[in-house]
């Protein structure tokens, strides 16, 4: 590979290390794969009803093109990147796999992923800059293209905020006085909660202030996730929950769900995929939620963050690049794919054209009484702030479960939780070989 473009890669926001293995570029400029003939590709991926989705192609433009499609699924998570990168280091990657953003370094640090901006860099019009930009990690090549986006939303009862003459926030400022307002008036009853399970939500809590948790200096890695943007951010919810304003107990449990359907919580700080949740968390409650844009850290300001969202790579180890990065293209611009994927996968599109038709052109039946649900949504996806994801993002978020799970069950500073997230990740990079600047 180039040292040139290596060090592009290395020297930017969410750069790749500068370990032992090659970086996914390598090989991209002078071995295209182009095809000639007909082509098999294998795609693993996690979305439910992908197979559905992928008959679409196979007995259309894939027919057409001599390119066949065959699905595998797969877990999620890590569970999948640990999968990839076994199968990649025997060469024996599948040609297709889908990928959440923040795994994109990792992925890309260990050269499993092709850089297809030459195949792709068509279709960057079609999403939000601030989605695009994930994919590209601050280079100026591309590893994959958007698939789906969590864009983050705040969540509220609509008949309670009424019954205890509650105003929606606009800042967090509000929010605050918010949540006091309601204790006062309902002592048995919280805003919301924090949980300290949830890092992907505390992460885009943190990107939404101007947080940018990996960077790089040189030829080292910086890690800022106790920078002053976090900093506001811990400190703020922990304040909160050391006040006794809302409540600490983590999402997702049978206590949650309860107290969302009975109206103990009558708020939620969470994502465009929020709908689905709350018909299985709070079935009891359908037609009673409204949702808002997240409030801001100023009233000068109109920005949200990311909660989830995945895309669709290529890898270095399939031999028909060319054919799989037409494929990617197509899985998430056509108008029939990104409706099939909407209705048999459940996923909220990242291409910007697909927010306001087909499955969205109405609001989730949870919110019926919301009819523009889904337009708002639009708008506040495009306002979605960059993020900055490096190589370790399994070890920052476990350090986050640990550290906040402690200072929230003993009302401790949150800050002091952070410093030691910083610290857990930052020892795992040196650990791995990386070098770090502070």
């Amino acid at each position: 590979m180039p040292h040139t473009k290596r060090r592009r890669l290395v020297t930017t926001a969410v750069a790749v290390s500068l370990g032992a293995t090659a970086l996914a570029a390598c090989g991209s400029e002078d071995d295209s794969k182009a095809d000639s003939g007909p082509v098999s590709l294998t795609y693993w991926t996690w979305t439910p009803g992908m197979d559905k989705v992928v008959d679409l192609w196979n007995k259309g433009p894939g027919k057409k093109d001599g390119i066949t499609v065959t699905v595998k699924k797969q877990a999620s998570g890590d569970t999948l990147v640990t999968k990839i990168l076994t199968a990649h280091k025997a060469k024996k990657a599948p040609d297709l796999v889908q990928a959440e953003y923040q795994a994109l370094p990792t992925l890309v640090s260990n050269d499993a992923l092709a850089d297809i901006s030459g195949e792709v860099g068509d279709i960057e019009g079609k999403f939000a800059e601030g989605v695009w930009q994930q994919t590209m990690l601050g280079t100026d090549a591309v590893y994959a293209v958007p698939q789906d986006i969590g864009p983050m939303m705040f969540y509220y009862r609509e008949d309670l905020f009424e019954k205890y003459g509650l105003k929606v926030p606009t800042t967090w400022e509000q929010f605050a006085e918010t949540a006091r307002r309601l204790k006062e008036k309902a002592p048995d009853k919280d805003l919301t909660t924090f949980s300290a399970n949830d890092s992907g939500l505390f992460a885009g809590l943190a990107q939404q202030a101007g947080a940018k948790w990996w960077t790089t200096s040189g030829d080292r890695w910086k890690v800022g996730i106790d920078d002053a943007a976090t900093r506001k951010v811990a400190g703020f919810w922990g304040g909160l929950v050391k006040e006794g304003v809302i409540d600490d107990q983590p999402m997702y449990t049978p206590s949650w769900n309860k107290a969302l359907n009975t109206g103990k919580q009558i708020a939620w700080v969470s994502a465009v995929w929020a709908p689905g949740t709350l018909t299985t968390a709070a079935p009891d409650t359908k037609g009673k939620w409204a949702m808002a844009p997240l409030p801001q850290w100023s009233l000068d300001q109109d920005v949200t963050g990311s909660w989830g969202g995945s895309s669709t790579a290529v890898t270095t180890d399939s031999a028909h690049q060319e054919a799989a990065a037409e494929f990617a293209a197509w899985l998430n611009t056509d108008h029939d794919a990104l409706n099939a994927l909407a209705k048999e996968g459940g996923i909220y599109p990242a291409s910007t054209s697909a927010q306001l038709s087909g499955a969205f052109s109405h609001p989730p039946a949870f919110f019926a009484n919301q009819p523009d649900f889904y337009s708002k949504a639009a708008d506040i996806a495009k306002t979605t702030a960059p993020s900055a994801w490096g190589p370790n993002v399994n070890v920052a978020y476990t350090s986050f479960k640990d550290a906040f799970g402690a200072a929230a069950k003993n009302k401790s500073d949150f800050t002091a939780a952070l410093r030691t997230m910083q610290d857990d990740t930052v020892a795992d990079l040196k650990k791995q070989g990386f070098e770090v600047s502070r």
